[in-house]
């Protein structure tokens, strides 16, 4: 469906700041936005303003609707002479990759078609996840968010519930320094950003469980595929049971076959050690995001999944309790707006809990082997 218009952003995350794209470039900034509602405007605002480099590096573009609408502001930067290099994955933008790349080319802008479907062949079936716009290596989009309808509010009708941070300053600087450099940790300030390259997201992970075992008071995740590992899942489980409030907002409804399924199989084991469990399904839930103590945001588009650990992935750890804040209120709002798992709604017939089990336990097991052969292939 072709939209002509991205609706304004809405008011419950109130930005953190409001900064012009004429800011000057030492400026340090850092916005949560609030889904493809709040984003996409801006991303499209910034790319309007791009004099000297466009960067945009997304798993699904979508060319109509919306993605219509940054192709036109892509084309039109490639024409002024800014240099434009795309970066889409072969599986994530099936079906609008080769026309994107005619379209952009014929303009002048790069583009690179990441692990075509041909890729898998050979046995590289590892996608890149990632979701950054850098627009003159002074300002940086990045979350969870890819480029299609689905993640704006239309109309009454709510968006995939999603989070992105705009960063200003140092850190795009730098992130424009190593975009092709493979894993990479940045630090600027209050904001680290992490890249995972050819050795796999496992110190984005880690920095999911430091933050874990580091929490006194609160850990509220929200995250769309969450096939969490044992010794994640005990990191969750010890942190309630040592008295911190633990709460889990997960997807009442998902875009994966039995992704849910994988997940709810995990669900009496965190009730039982007294983490809160809510299932949002106003719309798809696909954030991937936590605050812990009020203090510590971790954004991007990591998933707590095992396929995770061999994407290439971004991670945003903002330590600025103003930023914190604002994602606590998007938490808490959809939060109250979700459907609270409790220990009755787990109880089945035995039938019902070996299906269950044994369809999530699949799934789970699939995702680790699979996860586990890519990462062999890509040593290799």
């Amino acid at each position: 469906m072709r939209t002509d218009a991205v609706p304004p952003p809405s008011p419950p995350v109130p930005a953190v700041a409001s900064p012009g794209l004429n800011r000057p470039r030492e400026t340090e900034d850092c916005t949560l936005l609030n889904g493809g509602t709040e984003a996409f405007p801006r991303m499209l605002e910034a790319l309007s303003f791009a004099r000297e480099r466009i960067h945009l590096e997304v798993y699904t573009f979508e060319r109509e609707g919306v993605g219509a609408r940054f192709v036109d502001a892509l084309v039109a930067a490639a024409k002024r002479g800014v240099s434009v290099k795309v970066v889409v994955d072969g599986w994530g933008s099936i079906g609008h990759s080769a026309a994107l790349t005619q379209t952009l080319r014929a303009a002048g802008a790069k583009v690179r078609v990441y692990n075509p479907l041909t890729s898998l062949l050979l046995g590289r079936a590892w996608r890149n996840h990632r979701k950054i716009l850098l627009v003159d290596d002074t300002v940086a989009f990045l979350g969870g968010i890819n480029i299609g309808d689905a993640y704006a509010a239309q109309g009454d009708v709510p968006g995939w519930a999603d989070l992105a941070v705009e960063l200003r300053g140092d850190i795009c600087r730098q992130l424009g320094a190593k975009l092709t450099a493979g894993a990479a940790e940045l630090k600027s300030g209050a904001v680290s950003l992490f890249l995972s390259g050819f050795s796999g997201g496992h110190r984005l992970r880690k920095r999911y469980l430091s933050a874990i075992h580091g929490a006194k008071h609160t850990v509220t995740l929200a995250h769309a595929y969450f096939l969490p590992d044992t010794h994640f899942v005990k990191a969750l489980t010890r942190a309630a049971r040592r008295g911190v409030k633990v709460s889990l907002l997960l997807a009442g409804r998902s875009d994966v076959v039995f992704a849910r399924a994988a997940t709810m199989r995990l669900y009496n084991t965190f009730l039982h050690a007294g983490v809160s469990i809510h299932e949002w399904t106003d719309s798809t839930l696909h954030a991937k995001a936590a605050v812990v103590d009020g203090q510590t945001l971790l954004v991007g588009s990591f998933n707590l999944d095992p396929l995770s650990l061999v994407n290439l992935e971004t991670l945003v750890e903002v330590q600025e309790p103003h930023v914190a804040e604002q994602a606590v209120l998007w938490l808490d709002r959809h939060i109250s707006h979700s459907r609270q798992v409790l220990g009755e709604h787990c109880t089945r017939s035995p039938f019902q809990r070996w299906m269950l089990d044994i369809v999530g336990l699949a799934m789970a097991r699939f995702a680790e082997r699979f996860a586990s052969f890519m990462g062999r292939r890509r040593k290799r």
